[in-house]
């Protein structure tokens, strides 16, 4: 029988016209996730007709139990589909390509000229806004994942452990997952798994603890947070944090929360903070393999579910680790978030900036609040 994901046998010939699409959503792509969907499925669906409605919830549902953002996982799925692997690779590079480009300009001028006094206020006037943007996406995401007692439960656990043990993260959240499975599937649902399935899981948690001190520091670092980006790319924040900050001593707290901002103010997934991480640690070459580190899990993965896309959705234990893992993200978040609050939001201006930049935020969206915070900081630190 014939599947809505059928892939088409012109798949090859697919290539330029995904480039273009994907290139253009790549650079108009401001509003976070939910807004880079919208478009993706205008563009795909609406608009060519490449897949239909049914085919484009299918694959948004397989990329809700794969870890990785969504947006980036969706513009892979749609390429895998359109070009076979070639297409996956095409759609996703020119998809996050803009935003690395932008990030990259960026960093460069942040690190040249973040001392001029008229910068520093500007970024002054910035963080109180980033944590109100967190603070409203802590709000959104309480009201998508935390649904029931258990749940909340998780979520207070989740952070409190995080916000005591900042650089267990990983192991947080993959706990999360398992009290999920434990929680919301039934026995006769458990997967019944060969030992050689059963047999990586404890090297993987080892790796997600472990706190590497080679010259790979960085590769591992993303890798590692990019296979735990369960929940959306904010998941970011809290599984780099403290190995950026005070691991490797790559940047400081006020640092890391800039390239938050920045993250939030370019096209595309806010992953790509991980550029402005990279290029702190070893310029060019360290925003390179930073941003391949932390993509590239999301390729493999969206590659991986978009070929077994039917068994993937009907994963009875995947959605119940990802019940256990949500309200822990919403958790580890808001225990980064406080942390980082403490330094961004300490007199009253600063928390009038962030009120602010939660009201503006609210209404329209991130980068309006992002832009007038900004220009506030200047206005009001340089008279003060």
């Amino acid at each position: 029988m014939k599947t809505v994901f059928a892939r088409d046998p012109a798949a090859p010939s697919r290539l330029p016209e995904l480039l273009a699409l994907f290139g253009k959503l790549g650079v108009v792509g401001f509003g976070g996730p939910t807004a880079h969907i919208a478009m993706m499925e205008d563009e795909v669906v609406v608009r060519r007709g490449w897949l239909t409605r049914e085919a484009f919830i299918e694959a948004l549902a397989a990329t809700n139990i794969i870890p990785g953002p969504n947006s980036t996982e969706m513009a892979i799925h749609v390429g895998h589909r359109r070009g076979g692997v070639a297409g996956a690779l095409v759609a996703g590079v020119t998809f996050i390509a803009p935003a690395f480009v932008m990030m990259l300009a960026l960093s460069w001028a942040y690190f040249r000229w973040s001392n001029v006094a008229a910068i520093g206020d500007l970024f002054t006037g910035i963080k109180p806004a980033v944590i109100a943007i967190l603070a409203l996406t802590l709000w959104r995401l309480f009201r998508s994942s935390v649904k029931d007692v258990p749940q909340l439960a998780i979520m207070a656990a989740g952070g409190a452990l995080a916000y005591a043990f900042t650089a267990w993260e990983p192991l947080i959240l993959l706990g999360a997952g398992l009290v999920g499975v434990a929680l919301y599937l039934r026995p006769a649902e458990y997967p019944k798994l060969p030992l050689a399935a059963i047999a990586p899981w404890p090297l993987l948690a080892a790796f997600a603890a472990w706190h590497p001190d080679s010259l790979r520091d960085l590769a591992l670092v993303f890798l590692r947070a990019g296979g735990l980006l369960f929940g959306g790319g904010y998941v970011l924040i809290p599984l780099i944090q403290d190995s950026v900050t005070k691991q490797h001593a790559w940047l400081s707290q006020q640092q890391f929360l800039d390239g938050v901002a920045l993250g939030q103010a370019t096209p595309g997934p806010i992953v790509i903070t991980a550029t402005f991480v990279g290029y702190a640690a070893a310029g060019l070459p360290g925003a390179l393999v930073a941003t391949v580190a932390v993509f590239a899990p999301s390729f493999i993965f969206a590659i991986a579910s978009s070929n077994f896309l039917q068994r993937v959705k009907s994963w009875n234990a995947a959605t119940a680790f990802l019940r256990g893992v949500s309200p822990a993200v919403v958790g580890t978040i808001a225990a980064v978030s406080a942390q980082l609050g403490r330094s961004a939001i300490n007199d009253g201006w600063t928390a009038l900036l962030a009120a602010a930049g939660l009201a503006l935020a609210w209404r329209y969206g991130p980068l309006p609040a992002l832009a007038l915070a900004g220009a506030a900081g200047i206005v009001i630190f340089q008279l003060t």
